[in-house]
């Protein structure tokens, strides 16, 4: 769902479902919202960086939707995007976070200096949102270390959605096990049911530093559970496209 030109209003919601809620997951099965904001050249991020901090961020904790994590992109785009990882405890949660943020005073006294800006001093062009269910193999959030660290976020899509079935059952039962004991630290894997790329899943890893990301994935490509999985006729043709992108996180990121 891509948003242009918010008015004030507008940036106070949680978007909500446009269609017809998806079969209900388990209620222990995070639900996951990524926003991207695309940040207008020149101009200054305090605003949207403030609002985060000191306003949405500490909203969400006390609606339980707790660990946000925002990150840049590394090396990207000037100026680089903003993402944001709202992991919210179920559906239910998710669904009634926008209202419970318009009845939330503390988040509306915090959130007036960004929903007061005019049109041409607004921080970002647009963002974009999609939404996930979590993975059965990793049903909740996975939240490193607070140490130094950079995350890797990987998009893989379908040519139909037969395709993305399969490719999440092969994370489900045997991939997600093999990025453990190779050293691809999971933070979580989510299956997009409303957002770009459709049909697709989405999934985020942490390491140290790239030397470490490099070292871990030739492991992993390495590892003969991996060769036998990865040769599986069930599994053949199940990503027709990856997109990647390296992030780092902001000084107060939950994740």
């Amino acid at each position: 769902m891509k948003r242009r030109n918010f008015v004030a209003s507008s940036l106070l919601a949680v978007p909500a479902l446009a269609t017809s809620e998806p079969s209900k997951p388990d209620a222990q099965k995070a639900v996951y919202e990524w926003r991207t904001y695309e940040p207008k050249y020149g101009s200054p991020q305090s605003s949207i960086e403030n609002y985060l901090k000191d306003a949405l961020i500490p909203a969400l904790n006390r609606q339980g939707a707790k660990n946000v994590g925002v990150f840049r992109e590394m090396g990207k785009s000037d100026p680089a995007k903003l993402h944001v990882l709202i992991p919210y405890p179920s559906w239910d949660a998710y669904t009634t976070a926008a209202s419970k943020l318009a009845s939330d005073q503390a988040f509306g006294q915090a959130s007036q200096s960004y929903v007061s800006l005019t049109p041409e001093k607004a921080p970002f062009a647009r963002y974009t949102t999609s939404l996930m269910s979590a993975f059965d193999g990793l049903p909740q959030l996975a939240v490193p270390a607070k140490e130094p660290r950079i995350f890797e976020l990987r998009t893989y899509e379908g040519y139909n959605e037969d395709a993305v079935r399969r490719k999440v059952k092969m994370f489900n039962v045997d991939e997600i096990k093999i990025f453990n004991n190779t050293g691809l630290h999971s933070v979580f894997f989510g299956e997009v049911v409303a957002g770009e790329h459709m049909p697709c899943l989405t999934y985020m890893l942490t390491f140290k530093d790239m030397a470490e990301r490099d070292a871990n994935w030739k492991q992993f490509g390495a590892d003969p559970d991996w060769k036998r999985v990865s040769q599986a006729p069930e599994y053949a043709n199940t990503v027709s496209n990856i997109i990647r992108i390296f992030l780092e996180p902001t000084a107060y990121s939950q994740v």
